[in-house]
């Protein structure tokens, strides 16, 4: 009967820790598939600007190791590569300590493509789209924007960027404050553009990459998911986008909600992460720094999270 009763508990014990911490679905050692050098591949990185302090040093380096193993085409910066007030003009110095001097691996001189985050909100975030004019590898050619790629033989990828912070009610009503320009973003129009842009995808993949996440574990304000599963969201299930990619959280979580074709990933940050647990949907979480690479073929598309020393921690995988 004691053992009965043991065994029960050992199994209550077990569902409740797996609700409550999260773990590596991959063994924490192991690398990139060779097979993934033949692929379409980006690396997605976000909330970096830390001056190179804390891992931003280290990941950037790894970064530049990975670029150089499997061939990429371009890196995805998805918010916050300056913090913690964004940036003043084009010539402000934060765009050396915190960019140019930081990701200085040949493997890195490429484009990148980047959006705005919360904290560039808090600056100059014209200088950021300006800086396109400046630095030979800043690809910022609107605050939202959408590129095309050919996959493989008979393959396409369609990756939209999108600005987010003007969808999110509380930095329009803290604009005056520390969110300067929020207020004069048109909210609807960019919401139109992304509705035009899928309607119009017929690529065989979609991917959105923005820098807040729809869903997530956090304790940020609860509104700013909320905003983005009314206005987003929708948006996203109705045009089958197989993955949305946010950052903002700075932690690794892996999110499927009932009901929704997309996959929901926040990608970690590259210089200070935070703890994380699951939540409703959560199939994968960690507290661990990194980037992620993103590897596209015409059979499958593959998001694989990284941490700073280029160990596969977790992998997302849609097929065709």
């Amino acid at each position: 009967m004691k053992t009965v009763k043991l065994f029960s508990l050992l199994l209550l014990w077990g569902a409740i820790a797996s609700v409550t911490s999260c773990k590596p679905t991959t063994d924490s050692s192991s690398e990139l598939p060779a097979a993934v050098e033949d692929n379409f591949n980006f690396i997605v990185a976000n909330d970096l600007g830390r001056n190179g302090y804390y891992d931003q040093k280290i990941i950037a380096e790894q970064m530049g190791e990975t670029a150089g193993k499997i061939g990429i085409e371009f890196v995805a910066a998805a918010g916050d590569v300056h913090h913690f007030e964004g940036v003043a003009s084009v010539n402000d110095p934060l765009w050396m300590t915190n960019y140019e001097l930081i990701y200085s691996h040949p493997e890195l001189m490429l484009d990148w493509y980047p959006v705005l985050g919360n904290h560039e909100y808090r600056g100059n975030t014209q200088a950021v789209l300006d800086y396109s004019g400046v630095s030979r590898r800043w690809c910022m050619p609107a605050r939202y924007y959408d590129k095309t790629f050919e996959v493989g033989d008979s393959s396409s990828l369609k990756v939209v960027f999108i600005d987010t912070a003007p969808l999110i009610d509380k930095y329009h009503k803290e604009s005056e404050e520390s969110y300067r320009d929020v207020a004069a973003q048109d909210m609807q129009a960019q919401l139109h553009w992304i509705d035009s842009v899928l309607n119009n995808s017929h690529e065989t993949w979609k991917v959105v990459i923005g820098h807040h996440p729809v869903y997530a574990q956090t304790s940020k304000d609860e509104i700013e998911r909320e905003n983005l599963q009314e206005r987003l969201d929708p948006l996203l299930r109705k045009y089958n986008v197989d993955m949305y990619i946010a950052g903002h959280i700075h932690n690794f979580q892996h999110i499927e909600m009932p009901g929704s074709p997309v996959d929901y990933v926040v990608n970690s940050s590259a210089s200070l992460s935070r703890k994380v647990s699951p939540i409703e949907g959560t199939q994968y979480c960690s507290p661990e720094t990194g980037f992620s690479v993103v590897s596209a073929s015409d059979k499958d598309l593959t998001l694989y999270m990284l941490d700073k020393n280029g160990h596969v921690l977790h992998t997302v995988t849609r097929t065709r």
